[in-house]
């Protein structure tokens, strides 16, 4: 539920369902989100997790497979990259 609630964003409305397997009974209730405030957390670490966020809504938007294969390869290119270039800068500190 909490992860629910922390992914949420404003004016979004989540529904939540209890049920009793044993009588049958069930109770449904909704939390709309009016506005976000964030009182604590790195700033580094909040904007990661928006992006992720938003990465994961365009990728699930994408049908094409092709597309997402392809995704995938350029995404795993450019960390190659990353890791070459920083191991390289490595390299020059330890001379």
């Amino acid at each position: 539920m909490a992860d629910a609630l922390l992914a949420a964003d404003e004016n979004e409305q989540i529904v939540v369902t209890r049920n009793c397997w044993a009588c049958g009974w069930s109770e449904e209730r909704s939390v709309s989100i009016d506005s976000i405030e964030t009182t604590e957390g790195e700033a580094h670490a909040i904007e990661r997790a928006t992006l992720i966020d938003d990465i994961m809504s365009e990728a699930t938007e994408i049908d094409n497979l092709a597309m997402l294969e392809d995704a995938l390869a350029e995404v795993r290119h450019l960390r190659r990259l990353e890791t070459a270039v920083s191991g390289s800068a490595d390299d020059a500190d330890d001379e």
